[in-house]
C-alpha cells in the first residue's frame, strides 16, 4: 500500500506536519471547462445576461474561494496567499475554458487552492446561467503545472 501523506500510521485522517519545512516560492496552474448551449456563452460574452458581468463575477468568486480553500477542504492547510488569478476564454462557440493561477510563499503548496478557483468560478458561471441553460456541464477540472516545493516541478503532458 503507498503511503499517503494524510493518512497517519493509525490509518486515520491526519493533518500534514509542515513545521519543519522551509518556506519556498510555490505556483499552481489549474483548468477547467464549462460547455453549454452556444447561445449561452454568446450571452456571457455579450455581457448580456440581466443579472450582470458573468466573468467578472465568476472571477471574483474564484479568487474567494482560491482564499478559503482551507474552510472547504478539510485537511488543506491555510495559506497567506501573494496572488490568484482567474481568466476565461472561449475554446469554441461552446466551451468555455477558466484558468486560475495561484502564487504563494510557504511550506506548502498552492495545488488546491487553483483547483478550488477554477472549481468556484465554474459554478458560478452555471449558478449565474442557469436560467437560459440548465444543461451546461462543468468538466475536465485539472491541475496543469506546479513549481516549488520538494517535489520541484511538474506538468500535465499534452
Amino acid at each position: 500500500m503507498s503511503k499517503l501523506s494524510h493518512i497517519n500510521e493509525a490509518g486515520e485522517a491526519n493533518m500534514v506536519d509542515v513545521s519543519a519545512k522551509a518556506a519556498t516560492q510555490r505556483k499552481a496552474i489549474a483548468s477547467g471547462v464549462v460547455r453549454m448551449l452556444p447561445t449561452t456563452l454568446q450571452e456571457i460574452l455579450d455581457k448580456g445576461l440581466a443579472k450582470g458581468d458573468v466573468l467578472a463575477v465568476a472571477r471574483v468568486a474564484g479568487i474567494q474561494g482560491a482564499k478559503r480553500c482551507a474552510d472547504l477542504i478539510p485537511l488543506c492547510h491555510p495559506l497567506p496567499l501573494d496572488k490568484v488569478s482567474v481568466e476565461f476564454a472561449a475554446l469554441d462557440e461552446q466551451t468555455l475554458e477558466i484558468t486560475a493561477t495561484c502564487l504563494v510563499t510557504g511550506k506548502t503548496g498552492v495545488e488546491m487552492e487553483a483547483l478550488t478557483a477554477v472549481s468556484i468560478a465554474a459554478l458560478t458561471v452555471y449558478d449565474m446561467c442557469k436560467a437560459l441553460d440548465k444543461g451546461m456541464v462543468i468538466g475536465s477540472v485539472c491541475l496543469q503545472s506546479k513549481e516549488g516545493g520538494k517535489s520541484g516541478p511538474w506538468e500535465r503532458d499534452g
